[in-house]
């Protein structure tokens, strides 16, 4: 299943610098990890914002789920979720 997922940050200024860029560095590694794997299709930055917009490939709403509730950065995030489905229109053939 395919899912549009855009995740906002906001990191606390009370976080102390250097546990913020241990959690930035294993979110980067998780992310890596899960891209390689497939299951995190693509990610885009949000132009001057600390946000991003990302396509998973996952087996189902648990799965999702499960990957989201492992981000490092998780507990500092507003996700919001869409499911998708392929276009009629499409030209991919690999975009299920």
């Amino acid at each position: 299943m395919l899912f549009k997922v855009a995740m906002i940050v906001e990191i606390p200024a009370t976080l102390a610098p250097e546990e913020a860029q241990q959690l930035k560095a294993k979110e980067k590694a998780y992310s890596q990890q899960l891209q390689h794997e497939g299951k995190w299709r693509h990610i885009w930055r949000i132009a001057g914002k600390y946000e991003n917009v990302s396509i998973f490939d996952v087996k189902d709403n648990t799965a999702l789920h499960d990957i989201l509730m492992g981000l490092p950065l998780y507990p500092f995030m507003k996700i919001s979720i869409e499911p998708l489905c392929r276009h009629p229109s499409s030209i991919h053939e690999d975009d299920k």
